[in-house]
């Protein structure tokens, strides 16, 4: 392994002792939330604000789903389609929508699109239609604010209405490689920064406000009224906590970590000069003060685009309430996160819906969670009790989870889960693709199982530090991912 690879795993082994965070089984299962029900490409999941109960799903592609919250609905139906005003292609596309806290009364809401000639980031309100609430009036569009893209990706997406009933837009950084123009450290510029804005106010300039208290009105400089807080790469998805009102945030990676950080009043989040608590630019012996850190990152030997993400404050899953839960768009695990407000001591893996799924999370009117997955499904949350099923509680999908501990040394632990009786191999290999290991070779009832891996090869002899990987093949199920030992 060269030099500086070591390196990078001899720091992160030194902020997971200084964490001090593990990582245990969970009494919480992933299930198909609307199994009669299939999206395209669903990136946001909301509720409208009317008592209604009713779901609302975004699709890439430019539509915006409703249908009832009902585990046994057989219909949705198209409350919007703005196909023909967007981009859809990589990162672009509609990308996030907001009920009004008045929606009851006014019918608006908002949405966050990509569109062409030139690429840009639009926000719009739109209205729903005086005689079906379940349509959305396409014609209605009022163009909020504007933002010209440098580049196809990185262009967040997430937009909210805050406890303090102002309007936050997550914006990315503009894209490709390392922040090239530096817009994350750029107060003059609305990439790469969370932005707070008044969308009931009109002013002569905009077709909104800007919020007394936001931190740089009183700038000379030509910075930015519009930003509450910045450098952020690709803050794709954020919440509010529900109960305390703080603001979660998960920031997608460039080369080697994601992380997970709390909204702090004209905080510094540090992209592009540092990627989570390690420099980036420059590499080493960077500038950290004045800087807002992390509380949690994970390296991409785990996972390498997080998908946040939301602090479960629902009544039907105890196990996880009170914790931020979030997930790894790459990888496909999904874990629980425990923070009480000043160290994260707990991680749980909930479960893996596999490589490129998880897009997004949302939240319905009672405050229970669900997945948005690329598999075109909609997935919930369920409490086993006592360890026990009940009901048709069966799980529905293989999955491969992230070996705990990673790094490890000397042993580290591989769960997987079947959904049916297989014969189940998994194969240790170097980064080389060579057998290192046939650690599983024989027919496995449905369940589910874990195993340990020594650090030792087919002979029985230790192996070297440096990056393996591990793969199940069980029936036509065959997934991969990656581990670090340590020495």
């Amino acid at each position: 392994m060269h030099e500086d690879g070591m390196d990078k795993l001899l720091i992160l082994a030194r902020l997971l002792l200084l964490f001090s965070f593990s990582i245990v089984n969970s009494q919480v299962f992933i299930e198909e939330a609307f199994p009669n029900l299939v999206f395209t490409r669903p990136l946001d999941l909301q509720y409208a604000p009317d008592g209604s109960d009713r779901l609302f799903v975004v699709e890439q592609e430019g539509y915006i789903q409703v249908f009832e919250n009902d585990p046994f609905v057989m219909d949705k139906t198209i409350f919007l389609d703005i196909r023909d005003k967007i981009v859809f292609e990589g990162e672009r596309g509609l990308l996030g929508l907001a009920f009004h806290p008045d929606y009851e009364n006014n019918g608006y809401f908002f949405v966050n699109y990509t569109a062409p000639n030139p690429l840009r980031t639009v926000v719009s309100r739109f209205q729903v239609t005086e005689d079906d609430s379940n349509v959305g009036d396409e014609l209605s569009e009022h163009i909020i604010i504007e933002i010209n893209q440098p580049f196809s990706n990185h262009n967040g997406g997430q937009v909210v209405f805050g406890p303090d009933g102002f309007f936050y837009i997550g914006m990315g950084d503009g894209g490709w490689g390392g922040d090239p123009y530096n817009y994350g450290q750029d107060l003059t510029t609305l990439l790469g920064a969370m932005l707070r804005i008044d969308v009931d106010t009109v002013t002569v300039s905009s077709n909104y406000g800007i919020p007394e208290d936001n931190p740089f009105t009183a700038d000379t400089l030509g910075y930015r009224d519009e930003i509450y807080a910045y450098g952020f790469r690709n803050p794709w998805r954020f919440s509010f906590d529900s109960a305390t009102n703080a603001c979660w945030i998960a920031d997608v990676g460039q080369d080697a970590y994601e992380e997970i950080d709390i909204l702090e009043y004209g905080g510094n989040y540090g992209w592009n000069i540092m990627e989570g608590f390690n420099c980036y630019n420059p590499s080493t012996n960077c500038d950290t003060a004045g800087l807002v850190l992390p509380i949690y990152t994970y390296d991409h030997s785990i996972g390498e685009s997080i998908t946040g993400g939301f602090v479960y404050r629902g009544t039907l899953v105890p196990d996880i309430y009170g914790k931020y839960i979030y997930a790894d768009f790459e990888y496909g695990d999904v874990w629980s996160l425990e923070y009480d407000g000043e160290n994260s001591s707990e991680v749980i893996a909930l479960g893996d819906l596999g490589p490129y799924s998880v897009a997004s999370f949302g939240v319905d009117q009672q405050d229970e969670l669900y997945i948005c997955s690329f598999d075109g499904k909609i997935y919930k949350f369920v409490q086993a009790y006592s360890g026990i099923y009940h009901g048709d509680l069966t799980l529905k999908f293989f999955s491969l989870h992230q070996n705990y501990p990673n790094p490890f040394n000397p042993t580290t632990q591989i769960k997987y889960d079947l959904p049916e009786d297989a014969n189940v191999n998994i194969t240790i290999y170097d980064i080389m693709g060579r057998v290192v290991n046939n650690l599983v070779s024989s027919h496995q009832t449905a369940g589910y199982n874990s195993i340990q891996w020594n650090a030792t090869n087919n002979e029985g002899q230790l192996v070297s530090a440096g990056l393996y990987l591990y793969t199940i093949e069980a029936g036509q199920f065959r997934q991969t991912k990656k581990m670090v030992l340590l020495k």
